[in-house]
């Protein structure tokens, strides 16, 4: 295995891990506040033993991806130093706002988690909106380094130098208002279908309680409503890509022709040497609406590209592909759920369970999320390809010269695996309710013995 692909791969596999860690780090804490919130406002004891246990787990997460997200920073300066040396200067100031995100989540999580009977209910719950937004703006402020990456702006570079830039150049990337707002739609959408998901396993398990009920209900509620969201987003970003990334958006959609009036692809499989697409179906004139708003606009194809300047067709096309139709589904099924339990309401019909083969559909559904996430971003970073920052420096350029990255990708390889199972693991000690026991002998109150967690 050469360097390069050595890199490569490191970075995929160091990424793919990350993105469900951080994922996890910024859903979670919205259904922690929403869950504590409910109690407030009904006194209803489930809602608070699940503000509990969703502290706990994160908490949980909140470690684990401050060593996932050291270990990557640690990667971008030992495996692509010339890609640091050239835009240190424009994406610096987004890490170290994101730095200033990540001490306030921690300073408010350890508020929020041995705040419990410690705080007044009130402030204990207004402890759990920081480590919300915190999350959330940390995942954003790393969302700008890569919209900038994408397509920088706000620099001048001189013979391949970094001469000049604007202290806040990464976030002047027309991509990153809607990358950002499309990443986190879809921490949220990942998160709130994970959730529903193992609280409506527990249901057809036999554990048909308030508890598991309104755990299915918050997490599909905010899964919901994010997917929702997502379409506009969704639509924004293909515009976004169309205006500033066309090559992108060909590979995207594996538009191979400059045409007018171009469909959209689903499905099939597209060969970059002959520029056919087999087993497809089009929807006519689609793409050119979606891009432009205008069904008769003209898109550049691939062939407006040098080959060399090409992403992989293939390897872009199915990843969208996956996205759009784990979205769609992920949409589909949460408003079936909610226009069902509407439709109920509206008939006065007493509020009860799912059906079973309403609840084996959610939970067959749930890691949809997290698949579409990182399809999702497998096209943001092979369609960016060859490059490493657009137009600017080519990624083969940017990776280090040391010969032992085969070994440094082992390595890392071996760290996110016991990492994904050091967090399996707890969240099972977690789930297994033995771990809150344990919590709250060493941190309750007196009055603790009157709420379970």
């Amino acid at each position: 295995m050469d360097r390069l692909t050595a890199a490569r791969a490191q970075m995929e596999v160091s990424l793919g891990f990350h993105m469900v860690f951080a994922a996890l780090g910024i859903g979670m804490p919205l259904l922690m506040v929403i869950a504590e919130g409910m109690w407030l406002r009904t006194s209803a004891p489930h809602y608070r033993d699940l503000a509990r246990k969703w502290g706990k787990v994160t908490a949980l997460l909140f470690a684990i991806g401050a060593v996932s997200g050291t270990a990557l920073s640690f990667e971008l300066g030992l495996l692509w130093p010339r890609f640091m040396e050239l835009a240190g200067g424009a994406i610096g100031p987004a890490f170290a706002l994101e730095g200033y995100a990540f001490f306030i989540e921690a300073i408010f999580v350890g508020l929020y988690l041995f705040g419990w009977d410690r705080l007044s209910p009130r402030a204990h719950w207004l402890c759990g909106i920081p480590v919300a937004v915190s999350g959330m703006l940390s995942g954003a402020l790393v969302v700008a380094a890569n919209a900038w990456m994408q397509v920088p702006v706000g620099v001048r570079i001189e013979n391949g130098r970094l001469v000049d830039a604007d202290a806040m150049a990464a976030f002047e990337s027309p991509m990153w208002p809607v990358m950002s707002i499309h990443s986190t739609l879809s921490c949220y959408i990942a998160v709130g279908f994970a959730v529903a998901g193992v609280y409506a396993f527990g249901v057809l398990r036999g554990k048909r309680d308030e508890y598991h009920r309104k755990g299915i209900d918050i997490g599909l509620g905010v899964a919901a409503v994010a997917a929702a969201l997502q379409l506009v987003s969704g639509h924004a970003s293909a515009q976004a890509v169309a205006d500033h990334e066309p090559v992108k958006l060909a590979a995207m959609e594996a538009h191979f022709v400059t045409s007018r009036g171009v469909p959209i692809v689903l499905g099939g499989i597209p060969d970059g040497d002959t520029g056919e697409v087999k087993w497809a179906l089009r929807i006519p004139k689609a793409l050119s609406l979606l891009a432009t708003n205008d069904p008769d606009a003209e898109l550049r194809g691939l062939d407006d590209f040098p080959k060399d300047e090409r992403p992989n067709v293939l390897v872009t096309h199915l990843a969208f592909d996956t996205m759009v139709g784990c979205g769609f589904t992920l949409f589909g099924v949460g408003s079936f759920f909610w226009l069902r339990r509407l439709w109920r309401w509206r008939r006065r019909s007493p509020i009860a369970f799912e059906p079973k083969a309403l609840l084996r559909l959610v939970v067959l559904v749930s890691p949809l999320g997290f698949v579409a996430l990182e399809a999702g971003w497998i096209v943001t970073e092979v369609g960016r390809q060859p490059w490493i920052v657009r137009g600017v420096m080519r990624t083969r350029d940017a990776v280090t010269p040391v010969a032992s990255v085969p070994v440094s990708f082992v390595a890392f390889t071996i760290l996110y695996v016991l990492l994904a199972v050091v967090l399996v693991a707890l969240l099972r000690y977690l789930a297994s309710g033995k771990s809150v026991r344990a919590e709250d002998a060493a941190t309750s109150g007196p009055s603790e013995s009157n709420h379970g967690a």
